[in-house]
């Protein structure tokens, strides 16, 4: 979501941890809020302020893991119930820490990740403990006018339907100084006390007033502090580094959520690490850390709080990111989705099948797939993806047994430069997908599994050089030209990317897009445009295949019709092409999933399949498959930077 000039993160990403402690027992009990590869390698670099009940400590730190919206109550509420719920918990507490987490997507992990950073856990006891009557909360500024325009104070707001309406402009209550700024703070005891207790004009009137506000937790707790009579415990530090690159962070990119903009920050990569040692203000935390973007400084901060890991670790520089698993249900699944992990699980099937080198009586490696995927992880190496595992069940036609595989697919090279090469050397990598992030210049569909009815958007890579304009050309898959444009690259440009307002349905087959400097090839790329097999999650019919896999009305992607630039491209229009398509677009059943199978192997391939049973358990009767928890890929093999354990006294767990 948007932030202007502050610090809070709003954007898909989800809360990463939460904790609830019982004093009874003595016995931390964690909540994996998260289904991250890398959560517990974070949690032994921020766990350092995490103390058991059994430890008489000074300081102890609360996380809220909240999964809201960005307005009114779904924000203000949760903190209020979780601040009161501590509260009531920890009547032994002096200090206690409320750091908001605000989520969007609770699918989308990793973003949001506080760490102790260049100072120990005894220096941040000392200094919490030094300044406990203070309250920690960071200021936008001096210009108050501008924060409330910018941030929207003066406008009313309403969440519906997963999407943030502005309503319409309203007037700031009088006698009120408004104040604000990020939505990570630290709040003493007795002002939490009081915002949850008090039932004064003050408290009573802001929590109406911010309740149709946009991001209330980033004005709200600041504007009660500055004006009631704890305004002079207010310091103007949140005691964080926040990794701010406004050129862009500020690209309004979510814009489709909420009638707003604003800024968010950028993620740390292993060019920031100066920044946690050279800092000389009272810092001990630092965001934002994602995994799916960078490991590597993850590691490197893990290893500089607390030593290098030893050598051979397995799972060092692997990451997992859980994208599904079934007790999702498969309702939050797209239909592309959906068709794409069955594929997958089928891809696995049939290359273990190849290991039995053609032997037709030899049932011992052949498999029926069985229902809907286990679970789905993206994987990481090295911080490259390397695609999907699908876990998934099948029969065994030599037992009739059940059992569980993990299929790994790797993506296949799409781009290609010209040849002969062109003399124009700028363009350094084409790639089309959707969910594109400005922010971090990456396509967030990691893979780009896409369907007939995405927005596709194309992306560029350039090296600097002299200006220049480039033309790309769109071709679907019966080779007929959907769109073609002009891109004016500046001299400094990295990166341009595009979304043309082509008609939907997009044709489902492989598309073509080729990049040409003064009309001469330079590089050009595929994508798959997957036909679906699912329809709302059922198995589709024939009246819904001819409707979403036949292209535009009229195979006119826009209203420009760029036939006649066919034979200058050379690109030619065969009549069988066609037909053949009209053909695949009416196909359903077994003869749908062999198009899809033919299609999305031309874009993937198997890399691996293991089995899930435990060692000395019955296996699998197939010899050549190996046991996930031995493989150095499967989601099931040894991670031990990510594991989660208690806390040790000192409050770390490494």
């Amino acid at each position: 979501m948007p932030s202007n000039q502050t610090d809070s993160d709003r954007e898909t990403a989800s809360a990463p941890w939460g904790q609830s402690v019982s004093q009874q027992t003595n016995q931390t009990h964690w909540t994996d809020c998260d289904h991250s590869g890398t959560m517990a390698q974070l949690w032994q670099i921020y766990a350092v302020t995490w103390i058991s009940p059994a430890v008489l400590c000074s300081v102890c730190v609360v996380c809220v893991c909240v999964r809201a919206c960005v307005c009114g109550k779904a924000v203000v509420l949760p903190y209020h119930m979780a601040y009161g719920f501590y509260l009531s918990l920890f009547d032994w507490l002096v200090i206690m820490i409320f750091l908001a987490v605000v989520s969007t997507d609770w699918l989308v992990s990793n973003s949001l990740f506080l760490v102790v950073v260049n100072r120990t856990n005894s220096q941040l006891v000392a200094f919490l403990s030094k300044y406990r009557d203070m309250n920690f909360i960071k200021s936008h500024g001096r210009d108050n006018a501008r924060f409330i325009r910018k941030q929207g104070l003066d406008r009313l707001f309403f969440e519906c339907d997963t999407h943030m309406w502005r309503l319409g402009d309203r007037k700031i209550p009088e006698g009120i100084s408004v104040d604000g700024g990020s939505d990570w703070f630290l709040l003493n005891r007795p002002f939490v006390e009081y915002v949850i207790n008090s039932q004064d004009d003050l408290v009573t009137n802001m929590k109406r007033f911010y309740t149709y506000t946009l991001l209330p937790a980033e004005s709200f707790f600041h504007t009660v502090l500055e004006n009631s009579a704890h305004c002079e415990s207010m310091v103007d530090n949140n005691l964080r580094i926040t990794n701010w690159n406004r050129k862009l962070g500020c690209k309004c990119q979510y814009k489709h959520i909420v009638d707003w903009c604003g800024c968010s920050p950028n993620d740390f990569k292993p060019a920031d690490f100066h920044r946690f040692q050279q800092t000389a203000r009272p810092t001990f935390f630092a965001r934002k850390f994602e995994a799916s973007v960078n490991q590597e400084i993850v590691n490197q901060l893990d290893g500089y709080l607390f030593g290098p890991m030893p050598q051979g670790t397995p799972g060092l520089q692997a990451y997992w990111e859980s994208a599904f698993d079934e007790a999702d249900g498969v309702a939050t699944l797209s239909d592309t989705q959906l068709t794409h992990y069955h594929a997958f699980a089928r891809m696995g099937l049939a290359r273990v099948a190849a290991s039995l080198q053609g032997d037709p009586k030899d049932d011992s490696c052949r498999y029926f797939p069985m229902g809907h995927p286990v679970s789905v992880h993206l994987y990481f190496q090295s911080d490259q993806f390397q695609g999907y595992l699908v876990k998934h069940h099948a029969t065994n036609l030599a037992t009739s047994k059940l059992e569980t595989l993990e299929t790994w697919v790797m993506p296949r090279k799409t781009y290609k430069v010209a040849s002969p090469p062109s003399t124009f050397t700028r363009l350094q990598f084409a790639e089309i997908g959707t969910e594109w992030d400005a922010k971090e210049r990456m396509f967030r569909n990691f893979g780009g599994l896409m369907g007939p009815m995405d927005e596709t958007v194309g992306m560029q890579r350039w090296s600097k050089g002299p200006n220049v304009t480039v033309t790309v050309v769109w071709i679907d898959p019966t080779n007929v030209i959907a769109a073609t444009y002009d891109i004016l690259i500046d001299a400094s440009a990295e990166y341009t990317h595009y979304r043309p307002p082509l008609n939907q349905p997009l044709r489902a087959g492989v598309w073509t897009i080729r990049v040409l400097h003064h009309w001469s090839p330079v590089a050009e790329t595929r994508f798959l445009i997957s036909p679906l097999a699912y329809m709302k999650h059922q198995p589709i019919r024939q009246e819904d295949t001819l409707k979403l896999h036949n292209g535009p009305a009229k195979n006119s992607y826009m209203e420009q019709s760029f036939h006649g630039l066919n034979p200058v491209l050379n690109i030619p229009v065969h009549l069988g092409q066609v037909e053949q398509a009209k053909r695949n677009a009416a196909l359903t059943g077994p003869a749908l999933e062999h198009w899809v199978d033919g299609l999305v192997g031309a874009m993937w391939e198997a890399g691996d399949v293991c089995s899930t049973s435990l060692t000395g358990g019955p296996g699998t009767s197939c010899p050549v498959m190996q046991t996930c928890a031995k493989t150095p890929w499967s989601s099931l093999s040894p991670d031990p930077k990510s594991q989660l354990v208690p806390p040790h006294a000192n409050g770390r767990i490494r």
